[in-house]
């Protein structure tokens, strides 16, 4: 019986952990971390590859016609509503890691991680290193 517990219990673990990032794929608003401002609309979407993104499409602060003129490469100067933010994201572990967040504001790119915090929040932390340590976490409200 033991055993049947936790071959149950190992089915039943991957199904939650597809369902939260299901979760997260959809429209959230963005809140500045340091104003608490919304700044925009990003959508969350699952690419053909199997990995996820998000794009702003909607700016809540600003001009809808404003460029990303601090970004650099292919992103330099094009319009920040249609930009993809969030870039290249793996689930692992119930979680979206080991992609990239681009800062409009900055034109810089940061390790990111998302999760749920809970059905209607979502936390992005966006760091300089891999494991999170340096850097720092946006609530976004789910749209």
């Amino acid at each position: 019986m033991k055993h049947f517990c936790i071959f149950v219990a190992l089915l039943i673990m991957p199904i939650s952990l597809f369902s939260q990032v299901d979760q997260i794929v959809g429209k959230w608003k963005t809140v500045d971390d340091k104003t608490g401002d919304n700044f925009s609309i990003v959508e969350i979407y699952k690419g053909s590859n199997g990995l996820y993104y998000g794009k702003i499409t909607q700016l809540l602060a600003g001009s809808p016609d404003d460029l990303c003129t601090e970004c650099t490469g292919a992103d330099h100067n094009q319009p920040i509503v249609g930009l993809t933010i969030v870039r290249d994201m793996q689930l692992k572990s119930g979680e979206l890691r080991g992609g990239k967040v681009l800062d409009p504001d900055n034109g810089k790119f940061y390790y990111a991680k998302i999760y749920l915090e809970d059905d209607s929040k979502l936390i992005l932390r966006g760091s300089l290193d891999k494991a999170g340590l340096l850097g720092r976490s946006q609530t976004w409200i789910r749209k």
